[in-house]
């Protein structure tokens, strides 16, 4: 089953296509409400992306995310693992 981070991207990428085949941002939201029913993404979404899609060049759209630099999501280490258990058996 895809994850819904899958889900996104693929209706992405069928944006992206269809916003350069001209197709307005209204007609890619009904046309993909037919097909992801309660799993497609808002209309306001899809206008987002039609919007970004063709303002850029569509060889170069990305539409994984970038690396950013930010909080990590786990912050379970080797390091940080054994201060912890250093401290629970000096408990």
């Amino acid at each position: 089953m895809a994850t819904s981070n899958d889900l996104l991207i693929k209706q992405q990428s069928v944006i992206e296509f269809l916003a350069a085949e001209g197709c307005s941002a209204a007609n890619i939201h009904a046309r993909r409400k037919a097909v992801y029913g309660e799993m497609c993404i808002s209309d306001c979404a899809v206008r987002k992306w039609v919007r970004i899609f063709k303002g850029e060049d569509l060889s170069e759209t990305i539409l994984r995310d970038r690396k950013r630099s930010r909080r990590p999501l786990s912050a379970s280490d080797t390091a940080h693992r054994e201060k912890v258990d250093c401290m629970i058996r000096a408990n």
